[in-house]
Formats: C-alpha cells, structure tokens, sequence
C-alpha cells in the first residue's frame, strides 16, 4: 500500500524540501500551511510533477481548539485521495524562532513560541494518533541550539529541548505499535528563518562556515533527504534518537 506522510510547515522552507525529498521516495504527502496557500498550491504542484499525489490543509498548529476539527479534514481527505483511513508519517516541522537576548525576551514572545513549538506538537501528534498506522513514524524538527549555545536564542531553544524529551517519551509508548520516533536537529540553514538572517547577513554566513567542520552553512537540501532517509524501510530499527544534520558545527 502506498504510503503517507503529514509534513506542518509544508509550504516553504524546510518543510517544503522535505515534502518534495518524500515525494520523490515514492511517497504522498499531505502538508499543511498557515497562511501562505498559493505557495503550498504550488508544493502540491511540483509533488504531482513528480508522479505523487499531494493534498494542502491549512492550520495553525498554534490554535489547539482546531486539531479534532483538522484531523476529520485529515480523514475526508484520506478517504477522497487515497480510498484509506489512516496515513503512515508525522513530520512536525511547522514552527518559528524568535531573536532576543535572555533579559530582553517578554512573556507574550515566550508564550507564543509555547504554543507552536510545545503545545501545538503534543496535541496535534495527540489529536492524529488515531489516524497514524500502527508500523509508522513521528519525526520531531528540533535545532542544534540544543547542544551549543548561542546568545539570543534561549527561549527558542528551550522549546526544542523539550520537543526532545517528548520524542523519547513518544518512542516509549508508542513501541508497542512498532511506531518510531526521532528527532532531526538542524544547524544553521539558508532559509528565511530569522527573516533570512543565516542566508542575507554576509558575515553572519561566513561566521557560521568558520565554526562548521564542511565549512559551509546548511541548505533546506541538506535536511529534506535526511527526514525522507528516516521515514525509509532501512531506518526501521532507528528510534528515540537525536540526529543531528549541522555539517558539524562547533565541534
């Protein structure tokens, strides 16, 4: 049977070289957007380009009160698409950061980072674990701030921290069904992330190349085939793990 991934965030950046890197594994993809629908329109484009069958669903992984209301949208278009009731991979990768220094990053700025980063992964992975087939996966987006630290990130990377405890803790009891789960820790990529720091700031591109073993900064490729490697038959026997995809960064 064909398989089918979930991929939050799907429309840009990572999440979307990770929705075309699984669709050009042989699999379809179901990927979400918040706001931005003609770009996730045009994901779903080049999947079909591909051969695959794509579908894109707006949420906001910050609203909790709208993940039943998502996975029955989930479940119509299962049936509609692909003649099943459940998909096979989760890959939570919908989420944002937040540049400010520890003393000068307010309550509302920690709040909403709460809210997508640790609420919204737990419950939505909660709201969909019905349609999730027994044998599948749950891929968990954290950063490799988790392991170094660089001023101005605290509170982004305290919510990545605990997306990693949950993974262990999601590994654990989700075994039994021969559900897998990991977490991919990227370093600093070439995106818009930041408003495009790491890709548009010269300086801070070639302050990133110095501290990193392959002196270079990652691009969305370098983490898209990653994800698609974990949701392939040969990394079955791969779970409670934090993989780290930094090209080597400090050492």
């Amino acid at each position: 049977m064909m398989k089918v991934a979930i991929i939050t965030g799907g429309s840009r950046g990572l999440g979307k070289n990770m929705a075309l890197n699984i669709a050009s594994k042989g699999q379809d993809v179901i990927l979400t957007y918040n706001s931005q629908q003609k770009e996730a329109e045009e994901v779903v484009a080049s999947i079909e380009k591909l051969g695959r069958k794509a579908v894109a669903l707006q949420l906001d992984v910050s609203d909790t009160k709208s993940f039943v209301a998502f996975r029955e949208a989930v479940k119509e278009k299962l049936t509609q698409v692909w003649n099943r009731d459940n998909f096979n991979f989760l890959v939570n990768n919908a989420g944002f950061g937040i540049y400010a220094p520890f003393a000068e990053t307010t309550e509302e700025q920690f709040d909403k980072m709460v809210n997508v980063h640790i609420k919204g992964t737990f419950f939505l992975t909660q709201a969909l674990l019905p349609l999730l087939a027994d044998g599948g996966r749950i891929i968990n987006i954290s950063t490799g701030l988790t392991r170094f630290a660089s001023s101005g990130y605290s509170a982004y990377a305290t919510m990545k921290g605990a997306i990693e405890v949950l993974t262990h803790y999601l590994a654990t009891e989700l075994g039994s069904r021969g559900i897998t789960a990991n977490t991919v820790a990227p370093g600093a990529i070439a995106t818009d992330f930041i408003g495009g720091a790491v890709r548009d700031n010269p300086e801070l591109n070639q302050l990133v190349a110095a501290q990193t073993a392959l002196g270079r900064v990652g691009q969305a490729e370098d983490i898209g085939g990653v994800v698609a490697a974990l949701l392939s038959e040969e990394t079955r026997w791969i779970t409670a793990e934090r993989i780290e995809v930094s090209g080597g960064m400090y050492l």
